[in-house]
C-alpha cells in the first residue's frame, strides 16, 4: 500500500541515504520503490487528523524561495483557527505580522509547503505536504471573512488555502513534553481540589485541638 507522504519525501537522494544507513528495505513497499501501482493511503485527512488539527493553536509552516532557501515560520492563533474545510483542504486567516511577507512571496513562485502540527503535552506530531494559495482580502473579502476569528485582536490580510497532498504521523520518541497554561490548569484542577480539601481538614483538626486544649485548661 503506497504511503503518499513517503512517496513525495523519498527523492533519489533520500533513497540513497536509506541504502547507506540500512533502512531502504524498511520503506521500499511504502514509498513506491517496489509497488508504484498499489492502493494509496495518507493522502486524505481522516477523523483522527481532523480532530487533531481542530485542537491546535499553532503550527510551523515551511516554504522555499526562488533561490532555494527554505523558510520556516510559526503561525499561531485561537484554538481551531487552522480549519479543515474538507478531507483535502485546510484554511486559515493570514493575520498581519511584521510585514516581511516571506511566505507570501515564496508561495507565489512555488506553492509547495510543509506543515508541522505539534501536541507537545501528549508527544504527538502531524506532518503535512500541501500546496498553498493566498487570497488577498482586497480581491475576495468574503472568503477572508469566513476564515477570520471573531473577537481575536488581529487583522486578517489574506485567506490561506492549503490543498493537502499527503500527511504522516511522526515518531514521538524525542518530543519533549511541554504544556500550555490551559493544559496545566486542566491537569492541576484535581490537585488544587485535593489541596483545598486538605486545607479544610487541617483547619477542622486545628479547631478540635483548640477546643480540647480549652477544655483541659478549664478542668
Amino acid at each position: 500500500m503506497l504511503h503518499k507522504w513517503l512517496e513525495i519525501a523519498s527523492t533519489p537522494s533520500v533513497k540513497l541515504a536509506r541504502e547507506s544507513y540500512g533502512s531502504a528495505a524498511q520503506y521500499a513497499r511504502l514509498d513506491g520503490t517496489l509497488d508504484k501501482d498499489g492502493p494509496v493511503r495518507n493522502d486524505r485527512l481522516g477523523q483522527a487528523e481532523l480532530a487533531f488539527i481542530a485542537g491546535r493553536d499553532g503550527f510551523y509552516l515551511a516554504s522555499v524561495s526562488e533561490t532555494g532557501w527554505p523558510y520556516v515560520q510559526y503561525r499561531g492563533g485561537p484554538v481551531g483557527f487552522l480549519r479543515a474545510l474538507d478531507d483535502h483542504t485546510l484554511g486559515f486567516a493570514d493575520f498581519r505580522g511584521n510585514r516581511q511577507y516571506v511566505t507570501t512571496g515564496n508561495v507565489a513562485a512555488n506553492d509547495r509547503v510543509s506543515l508541522f502540527l505539534m501536541d507537545y503535552a501528549h508527544q504527538r506530531r502531524l506532518k503535512i505536504f500541501g500546496r498553498l494559495r493566498m487570497i488577498d482580502a482586497k480581491v475576495d473579502p468574503e472568503r477572508v471573512a469566513t476564515l477570520a476569528e471573531p473577537g481575536y485582536a488581529a487583522r486578517s490580510e489574506r485567506a490561506a488555502l492549503i490543498h493537502v497532498e499527503a500527511f504522516d504521523w511522526n515518531c514521538p520518541q524525542h518530543i519533549t513534553p511541554r504544556f500550555t497554561r490551559e493544559e496545566l490548569d486542566e491537569a492541576l484542577t484535581p490537585v488544587r481540589a485535593e489541596i483545598e480539601s486538605l486545607r479544610t481538614e487541617n483547619q477542622r483538626l486545628r479547631r478540635l485541638l483548640g477546643q480540647e486544649a480549652d477544655s483541659a485548661g478549664q478542668g
